[in-house]
């Protein structure tokens, strides 16, 4: 096990209702003008919004909005945050949605003090000194950025995708209420559920020793995904069902599951470039890529992925034949996302063999450079793993 830190500041105020009181915890933190930042137009059919107006009058803080925010959340919206933000005066910010709208909310929260163009943090030119205070109403488990130091965002211009992890922007606290994830369709939960798994699975597959506590909290967090998601697509008023699927989400992103462990993530990175470019759903590219990676990877640490096939799916292991479990486990994988609804290829979802030669580059970003800790990965490999996919 490595040495390690761990700290998550971040308040959950967990349960029904718990929205009707985001005036008075805004209070608790801030006492300026702040920004309600969130999504399309779901938040605001539902009631949602104007609950949260409402508590926010009541506690008489005063707040300017800005709506939009997209899946794969857009460079351009950040801009027009940022400068919204320092126009009006601006010091605090409350994201109500899902992934997209918090880590909207985190980059316009890096940007505002900052000189230079936000985009600099996600491309490593720079890194934030300061930024402002983020909270959230959260609406989908998916992303876990509710309590992560984490954030992605999508340069439209560029058609590129990249991710900022900084402890500045991990949300000083955020509000969960299962109930409002009722209304979600089938498909976004599904892929909610493909993120969150793959959250996990980034930490679970791991070269390091001795780490069988936080192996058993992983194989814990997978399982509850796999039994309770299907449970919520039969009935998507189960709250039990939805409330550990959302408390899942967030402790799978939130740094635990990661104690101690050298981390993988060259799944996220592959699929970035697949979202980039096609826009898909960040879960469903997921479900595609990461049991193709899995088959790529697996020789390398062959043990592990039987771990992972016979804890998280009752495989049975084969000592003899570990290679034989471990495939098991990646066919269980691939069945599970098909069983919830999602594409396991990428001609599934439409997409052919046309630009993988980029993605992989743009991957890695040199011929030189490797992306993933438990498997060095070149772009001939990211190529590779692309194929695989198909």
């Amino acid at each position: 096990m490595t040495n390690f830190e761990f700290l998550v500041p971040t308040k959950i105020i967990f349960g029904q209702d718990t929205e009707n009181t985001v005036g008075s915890r805004v209070k608790e933190y801030y006492g300026g003008k702040i920004l309600l930042h969130y999504g399309g137009s779901s938040a605001e059919r539902s009631g949602l919004l104007a609950r949260v107006r409402k508590s926010l009058d009541d506690a008489g803080v005063e707040y300017k909005e800005l709506g939009g925010v997209m899946p794969n959340p857009r460079l351009t919206l950040v801009h027009e945050g940022v400068e919204l933000c320092r126009k009006e005066g601006i010091g605090f910010i409350l994201a109500v949605g899902g992934g997209s709208a918090i880590d909207s909310s985190k980059a316009i929260a890096m940007g505002v003090p900052y000189d230079g163009d936000v985009w600099d943090f996600y491309c490593g030119n720079a890194a934030p000194k300061t930024a402002l205070p983020v909270a959230t109403v959260l609406t989908i488990p998916a992303a876990g950025s509710e309590s992560s130091p984490s954030t992605v965002i999508t340069n439209e211009l560029t058609g590129r995708k990249y991710g900022c992890t900084n402890e500045l922007t991990r949300p000083v606290f955020s509000i969960m209420n299962p109930v409002l994830t009722y209304t979600l369709p089938a498909y976004q939960t599904a892929c909610g559920a493909a993120d969150i798994m793959a959250h996990i699975m980034e930490r679970y597959f791991t070269n390091e020793q001795g780490v069988d506590f936080t192996d058993r909290l992983c194989e814990a967090g997978l399982k509850t995904i796999i039994v309770n998601v299907p449970k919520v697509l039969e009935n998507p008023g189960d709250y039990a069902s939805r409330a550990n699927v959302m408390w899942a989400g967030a402790v799978a992103h939130n740094g635990l599951f990661g104690t101690g462990r050298t981390e993988d993530w060259a799944s996220h990175g592959i699929e970035h470039e697949l979202s980039a470019m096609y826009d898909i759903a960040h879960g469903a590219g997921l479900a595609i890529i990461f049991p193709a990676w899995m088959r790529y990877v697996m020789e390398n640490n062959v043990m592990r992925v039987a771990q992972f096939a016979n804890r998280v799916w009752d495989v049975s292991m084969n000592f003899e034949n570990p290679a034989e479990t471990a495939l098991g486990g990646i066919k269980c994988l691939k069945n599970f996302f098909k069983s919830i609804g999602l594409p396991t290829s990428l001609s599934e979802a439409g997409i052919d063999d046309s630009a993988i030669a980029e993605m992989a580059q743009k991957c890695t970003g040199n011929d030189s450079f490797t992306v993933g800790g438990f498997a060095k990965l070149t772009a001939n490999d990211v190529y590779e793993i692309y194929k695989l996919a198909l």
